[in-house]
Protein backbone atom coordinates (compact mmCIF):
# COMPACT_ATOMS: atom_id res chain seq x y z
CA UNK A 1 0.00 0.00 0.00
CA UNK A 2 1.48 3.62 -1.17
CA UNK A 3 2.52 5.57 1.50
CA UNK A 4 -0.21 8.44 2.58
CA UNK A 5 0.83 11.23 0.07
CA UNK A 6 -0.23 14.95 -0.22
CA UNK A 7 -1.32 15.29 -4.33
CA UNK A 8 -0.48 18.67 -5.69
CA UNK A 9 -1.97 19.56 -9.11
CA UNK A 10 -0.28 22.79 -10.73
CA UNK A 11 -1.86 25.37 -12.71
CA UNK A 12 -0.99 27.49 -15.00
CA UNK A 13 2.18 29.30 -14.63
CA UNK A 14 2.83 26.06 -11.79
CA UNK A 15 4.81 23.54 -14.11
CA UNK A 16 7.81 22.49 -11.24
CA UNK A 17 7.91 22.37 -7.57
CA UNK A 18 11.49 23.67 -6.13
CA UNK A 19 12.50 22.15 -2.98
CA UNK A 20 11.15 18.54 -2.65
CA UNK A 21 14.05 15.60 -1.61
CA UNK A 22 14.57 12.57 -2.80
CA UNK A 23 12.83 13.17 -6.05
CA UNK A 24 11.80 10.45 -8.87
CA UNK A 25 9.77 10.94 -11.65
CA UNK A 26 7.00 8.37 -12.38
CA UNK A 27 4.98 7.61 -15.50
CA UNK A 28 1.84 6.13 -14.42
CA UNK A 29 -0.09 4.46 -16.58
CA UNK A 30 -4.19 4.02 -16.21
CA UNK A 31 -7.80 2.36 -17.29
CA UNK A 32 -7.96 5.83 -18.68
CA UNK A 33 -5.06 6.53 -20.92
CA UNK A 34 -2.04 8.91 -19.92
CA UNK A 35 -2.13 11.18 -17.09
CA UNK A 36 -1.06 15.30 -18.23
CA UNK A 37 2.44 14.80 -17.71
CA UNK A 38 4.86 12.53 -15.26
CA UNK A 39 3.97 12.83 -11.75
CA UNK A 40 7.36 14.03 -9.67
CA UNK A 41 7.31 12.56 -6.17
CA UNK A 42 9.16 13.42 -3.51
CA UNK A 43 9.38 14.62 0.49
CA UNK A 44 8.83 17.86 2.15
CA UNK A 45 10.02 18.11 5.53
CA UNK A 46 8.36 14.36 6.63
CA UNK A 47 5.23 14.03 4.04
CA UNK A 48 5.24 12.62 1.07
CA UNK A 49 4.29 14.39 -2.40
CA UNK A 50 3.03 14.21 -5.51
CA UNK A 51 3.16 16.95 -7.94
CA UNK A 52 1.09 16.89 -11.38
CA UNK A 53 1.33 20.20 -13.73
CA UNK A 54 -2.27 20.07 -15.01
CA UNK A 55 -2.08 21.41 -18.40
CA UNK A 56 1.72 19.23 -18.69
CA UNK A 57 4.91 21.16 -18.83
CA UNK A 58 5.01 24.06 -21.70
CA UNK A 59 1.15 23.84 -21.14
CA UNK A 60 0.25 21.75 -23.90
CA UNK A 61 -3.09 21.18 -23.39
CA UNK A 62 -6.81 22.59 -23.63
CA UNK A 63 -8.83 22.69 -20.38
CA UNK A 64 -11.49 20.34 -22.59
CA UNK A 65 -7.99 18.04 -23.11
CA UNK A 66 -7.29 17.16 -20.10
CA UNK A 67 -7.18 13.91 -19.09
CA UNK A 68 -8.76 14.28 -15.76
CA UNK A 69 -9.96 10.81 -14.86
CA UNK A 70 -6.24 9.80 -15.41
CA UNK A 71 -4.77 12.56 -13.37
CA UNK A 72 -6.71 11.90 -10.16
CA UNK A 73 -6.52 8.11 -10.56
CA UNK A 74 -2.64 7.93 -10.88
CA UNK A 75 -2.67 10.22 -7.72
CA UNK A 76 -4.98 7.60 -5.85
CA UNK A 77 -2.68 5.09 -7.17
CA UNK A 78 0.48 7.07 -5.68
CA UNK A 79 -1.30 6.91 -2.34
CA UNK A 80 -2.74 10.48 -2.59
CA UNK A 81 -5.23 10.80 0.45
CA UNK A 82 -5.36 15.16 0.23
CA UNK A 83 -5.11 16.90 -3.29
CA UNK A 84 -4.54 21.02 -3.71
CA UNK A 85 -5.76 22.29 -7.32
CA UNK A 86 -3.44 25.13 -7.61
CA UNK A 87 -5.42 27.47 -10.40
CA UNK A 88 -5.69 30.93 -12.01
CA UNK A 89 -9.35 32.65 -12.04
CA UNK A 90 -10.77 35.62 -12.77
CA UNK A 91 -12.54 37.80 -9.98
CA UNK A 92 -16.04 38.20 -10.22
CA UNK A 93 -16.02 40.94 -6.95
CA UNK A 94 -14.82 44.28 -6.60
CA UNK A 95 -13.29 43.02 -3.18
CA UNK A 96 -11.01 40.54 -4.60
CA UNK A 97 -8.39 41.79 -6.56
CA UNK A 98 -5.81 40.54 -8.85
CA UNK A 99 -3.28 39.06 -7.08
CA UNK A 100 -5.83 37.95 -4.27
CA UNK A 101 -6.15 34.24 -2.98
CA UNK A 102 -9.77 32.67 -2.41
CA UNK A 103 -10.24 29.13 -1.32
CA UNK A 104 -13.53 28.35 -2.60
CA UNK A 105 -16.32 26.66 -0.89
CA UNK A 106 -19.13 25.64 -4.09
CA UNK A 107 -18.95 24.75 -7.81
CA UNK A 108 -21.30 25.98 -10.35
CA UNK A 109 -21.29 23.95 -13.54
CA UNK A 110 -20.70 25.54 -17.03
CA UNK A 111 -18.68 23.15 -18.80
CA UNK A 112 -20.32 21.20 -21.85
CA UNK A 113 -18.69 17.71 -22.97
CA UNK A 114 -17.08 16.60 -20.17
CA UNK A 115 -19.15 14.09 -18.61
CA UNK A 116 -16.99 10.98 -19.55
CA UNK A 117 -14.25 12.69 -17.60
CA UNK A 118 -16.51 13.84 -14.95
CA UNK A 119 -16.82 10.37 -13.48
CA UNK A 120 -14.81 6.66 -12.88
CA UNK A 121 -18.58 5.20 -12.45
CA UNK A 122 -20.15 3.77 -15.79
CA UNK A 123 -19.07 0.28 -18.14
CA UNK A 124 -21.58 -1.82 -15.88
CA UNK A 125 -21.29 0.19 -12.39
CA UNK A 126 -23.54 2.97 -11.22
CA UNK A 127 -22.91 5.14 -7.98
CA UNK A 128 -24.17 8.87 -7.07
CA UNK A 129 -21.89 10.44 -4.50
CA UNK A 130 -22.84 13.08 -2.16
CA UNK A 131 -21.57 16.26 -3.78
CA UNK A 132 -23.83 19.50 -1.96
CA UNK A 133 -20.02 20.53 -0.02
CA UNK A 134 -17.70 19.86 -3.21
CA UNK A 135 -14.51 20.90 -0.54
CA UNK A 136 -13.31 19.34 2.34
CA UNK A 137 -13.74 21.89 4.89
CA UNK A 138 -10.70 21.01 7.16
CA UNK A 139 -8.05 20.75 4.05
CA UNK A 140 -9.87 24.39 2.85
CA UNK A 141 -9.65 25.46 6.78
CA UNK A 142 -6.01 24.50 6.82
CA UNK A 143 -4.75 25.87 3.36
CA UNK A 144 -6.70 29.50 4.09
CA UNK A 145 -4.06 29.69 6.85
CA UNK A 146 -0.92 28.23 5.08
CA UNK A 147 -1.20 30.90 2.45
CA UNK A 148 -2.02 33.81 4.91
CA UNK A 149 0.96 32.43 6.12
CA UNK A 150 2.89 32.74 2.83
CA UNK A 151 1.59 36.39 2.77
CA UNK A 152 -1.48 36.17 0.57
CA UNK A 153 -4.52 37.88 0.70
CA UNK A 154 -6.92 35.07 1.75
CA UNK A 155 -10.89 35.59 0.60
CA UNK A 156 -12.22 31.87 2.78
CA UNK A 157 -15.38 30.41 1.16
CA UNK A 158 -17.04 31.85 -2.33
CA UNK A 159 -18.70 29.93 -5.78
CA UNK A 160 -15.90 28.93 -8.27
CA UNK A 161 -17.73 28.63 -11.64
CA UNK A 162 -16.29 26.18 -14.32
CA UNK A 163 -16.45 27.65 -17.74
CA UNK A 164 -15.47 25.77 -20.70
CA UNK A 165 -13.34 27.79 -22.54
CA UNK A 166 -10.84 28.18 -23.99
CA UNK A 167 -11.88 31.22 -24.64
CA UNK A 168 -12.95 33.68 -22.02
CA UNK A 169 -16.39 35.09 -21.19
CA UNK A 170 -18.85 37.43 -22.86
CA UNK A 171 -19.75 40.41 -21.12
CA UNK A 172 -23.00 39.42 -20.36
CA UNK A 173 -21.96 36.01 -18.92
CA UNK A 174 -19.56 37.75 -17.01
CA UNK A 175 -22.48 39.73 -15.48
CA UNK A 176 -24.73 36.83 -14.97
CA UNK A 177 -22.34 35.04 -13.26
CA UNK A 178 -21.99 38.10 -10.81
CA UNK A 179 -25.87 37.90 -10.49
CA UNK A 180 -25.55 34.78 -8.78
CA UNK A 181 -23.03 36.09 -6.16
CA UNK A 182 -20.06 33.65 -7.41
CA UNK A 183 -16.45 34.76 -6.50
CA UNK A 184 -14.66 33.64 -9.46
CA UNK A 185 -14.57 31.81 -12.81
CA UNK A 186 -12.13 29.36 -13.84
CA UNK A 187 -11.86 25.98 -16.52
CA UNK A 188 -10.78 23.10 -14.42
CA UNK A 189 -11.11 22.77 -11.24
CA UNK A 190 -15.21 20.97 -11.16
CA UNK A 191 -13.96 17.56 -12.60
CA UNK A 192 -11.07 17.40 -10.48
CA UNK A 193 -13.33 17.76 -7.58
CA UNK A 194 -15.70 15.75 -8.52
CA UNK A 195 -13.24 12.58 -9.26
CA UNK A 196 -11.60 13.00 -6.31
CA UNK A 197 -14.81 12.88 -4.25
CA UNK A 198 -15.31 9.59 -5.93
CA UNK A 199 -11.72 8.57 -5.55
CA UNK A 200 -12.32 9.48 -1.19
CA UNK A 201 -9.28 11.71 -1.29
CA UNK A 202 -10.02 15.55 0.71
CA UNK A 203 -9.45 17.88 -1.78
CA UNK A 204 -9.36 22.15 -2.03
CA UNK A 205 -8.89 24.58 -4.36
CA UNK A 206 -5.86 27.58 -4.05
CA UNK A 207 -7.16 29.87 -6.53
CA UNK A 208 -5.31 32.93 -7.58
CA UNK A 209 -7.06 35.87 -8.91
CA UNK A 210 -5.36 37.17 -12.05
CA UNK A 211 -8.22 39.58 -13.64
CA UNK A 212 -11.65 40.95 -13.33
CA UNK A 213 -12.41 39.03 -16.22
CA UNK A 214 -14.35 41.42 -18.30
CA UNK A 215 -17.54 42.87 -16.27
CA UNK A 216 -15.69 45.98 -14.46
CA UNK A 217 -15.86 49.45 -15.58
CA UNK A 218 -12.99 51.20 -15.99
CA UNK A 219 -10.92 48.00 -15.97
CA UNK A 220 -9.30 46.49 -19.06
CA UNK A 221 -10.87 43.59 -20.54
CA UNK A 222 -9.04 40.25 -19.38
CA UNK A 223 -5.64 40.42 -21.70
CA UNK A 224 -3.83 37.07 -21.54
CA UNK A 225 -0.41 39.19 -20.94
CA UNK A 226 -1.77 40.88 -18.12
CA UNK A 227 -2.96 37.43 -17.19
CA UNK A 228 0.48 35.79 -17.38
CA UNK A 229 2.70 38.41 -15.87
CA UNK A 230 0.13 38.21 -12.23
CA UNK A 231 0.58 34.28 -12.16
CA UNK A 232 4.43 34.91 -12.34
CA UNK A 233 4.26 37.12 -9.19
CA UNK A 234 1.80 34.58 -7.60
CA UNK A 235 4.20 31.19 -8.89
CA UNK A 236 6.30 31.71 -5.53
CA UNK A 237 3.01 32.15 -3.39
CA UNK A 238 1.79 29.25 -4.24
CA UNK A 239 4.91 27.11 -3.47
CA UNK A 240 5.03 28.95 -0.15
CA UNK A 241 1.61 27.84 0.59
CA UNK A 242 1.99 24.44 -0.22
CA UNK A 243 5.04 24.27 1.63
CA UNK A 244 3.22 25.51 4.72
CA UNK A 245 0.09 23.45 3.38
CA UNK A 246 2.40 19.96 3.84
CA UNK A 247 3.16 20.36 7.12
CA UNK A 248 -0.05 20.89 8.29
CA UNK A 249 -2.27 18.37 6.58
CA UNK A 250 -5.29 18.06 8.60
CA UNK A 251 -6.66 14.54 10.19
CA UNK A 252 -9.23 12.30 7.51
CA UNK A 253 -11.22 12.02 10.79
CA UNK A 254 -12.57 15.52 10.43
CA UNK A 255 -14.38 15.30 7.27
CA UNK A 256 -16.02 12.31 5.49
CA UNK A 257 -14.22 12.55 2.29
CA UNK A 258 -12.57 9.50 2.90
CA UNK A 259 -15.97 7.20 2.87
CA UNK A 260 -17.56 9.18 0.55
CA UNK A 261 -18.43 5.79 -1.90
CA UNK A 262 -19.95 3.76 1.18
CA UNK A 263 -23.33 4.05 0.45
CA UNK A 264 -22.99 5.47 -2.80
CA UNK A 265 -22.92 2.48 -5.27
CA UNK A 266 -25.96 0.81 -6.23
CA UNK A 267 -24.94 -1.68 -8.32
CA UNK A 268 -25.40 -5.52 -7.51
CA UNK A 269 -22.12 -6.50 -7.45
CA UNK A 270 -22.73 -9.99 -8.75
CA UNK A 271 -23.42 -8.48 -12.26
CA UNK A 272 -20.58 -5.88 -12.38
CA UNK A 273 -18.07 -6.52 -15.24
CA UNK A 274 -14.78 -8.38 -13.74
CA UNK A 275 -12.79 -5.79 -16.59
CA UNK A 276 -15.03 -2.92 -14.76
CA UNK A 277 -14.13 -4.46 -11.69
CA UNK A 278 -10.29 -4.50 -11.81
CA UNK A 279 -10.59 -0.77 -13.36
CA UNK A 280 -11.82 0.11 -10.51
CA UNK A 281 -9.87 -1.85 -7.65
CA UNK A 282 -7.46 1.34 -6.49
CA UNK A 283 -11.01 3.53 -6.38
CA UNK A 284 -13.65 1.58 -4.96
CA UNK A 285 -12.51 -2.05 -4.43
CA UNK A 286 -13.17 -2.52 -0.82
CA UNK A 287 -16.62 -2.00 -1.84
CA UNK A 288 -16.51 -4.07 -4.90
Amino acid sequence: MAEPTFGVIGGSGLYELPGLERVERVRVETPFGAPSDEFVIGYLGGTRLAFLPRHGRGHRLLPSELPFRANLYGLKTLGAEWVLAVSAVGSLREEIAPGHVVVPDQFIDRTRGRQAESTFFGRGVVAHVQFADPFCPPLSQALAGAAREAGATVHEGGTYVCMEGPLFSTRAESHLYRSWDAAVIGMTNLQEAKLAREAEICFATLALATDYDCWRHGHDDVQIEDILRVIAANVDLARRTVSRLAGRLPARSGCGCGHALRDAIITDRAVIPEDTRRALAPIAGRYL
